[in-house]
């Protein structure tokens, strides 16, 4: 698949050929979502807490004799039905971690991949270089590259002077491209490659 490749203004300077086992793979909706719900769940601090009974601070004395009071037994003020009491079945401390082999995780990563080339949300830059850090020059090459609101910006390794000028901007990501993952995939509405990072997917994923 070859698509145009750009510059920070927006011009078209030449064309590359995308790699056609990770932009033209057979696309499995199953996996991605496996992946996703993956990624998400690894998420989660599962960190949520509530006290049994035997945890509420309280006295365990029985509230009364068990016979001849006209009232209902009750053993315990700490017992779930009274106010302050404990909770039953509440939610302890967990880990909601999910293990997926790594052949699937990079098979979903070239799924993802190859329903955005199929959309043509793959823009390819030929460089993406700044002399200091300043948003405006990275939301004026989106602008002029007209990926929308909502891009991922993929980096071939760490820049401070990048990555300090992209992320004041609503609705744009920057990503290593080591770090590519199907949740920030999906989520935008476009990815912006320097060919640069172009390497570093092939080498993750070819």
């Amino acid at each position: 698949m070859k698509v145009p490749v750009k510059n920070m203004a927006g011009e078209q300077v030449g064309e590359v050929e995308l790699n056609r086992l990770i932009f033209e793979a057979p696309i499995n909706t199953a996996l991605m979502h496996q992946a996703l719900t993956r990624q998400l769940a690894n998420a989660r601090q599962g960190t949520a807490k509530t006290k049994t009974r035997g945890e509420v601070a309280g006295s365990t004395r029985k509230m009364w004799r068990q016979k001849h009071t006209g009232r209902a037994r009750q053993g315990s003020r700490k017992a779930p039905h009274w106010r302050k009491g404990g909770v039953v079945f509440g939610p302890i401390p967990r880990s909601y971690r999910q293990r997926m082999p790594k052949n699937m995780r990079h098979a979903a990563l070239r799924s993802a991949l190859s329903v955005k080339a199929a959309d043509n949300q793959i823009v390819v830059l030929d460089a993406l270089v700044l002399d200091a850090p300043k948003t405006k020059a990275i939301a004026d090459m989106l602008r002029n590259l007209d990926v929308g609101r909502s891009a991922l910006i993929l980096l071939s390794e760490g820049n401070p002077t990048l990555e300090r000028s992209i992320r004041n901007l609503e609705g744009v990501r920057y990503l290593r491209a080591q770090y590519l993952n199907v949740r920030d995939l999906l989520g935008a509405n476009a990815v912006v490659v320097p060919q640069s990072a172009l390497g570093a997917i092939d080498r993750l994923l070819g």
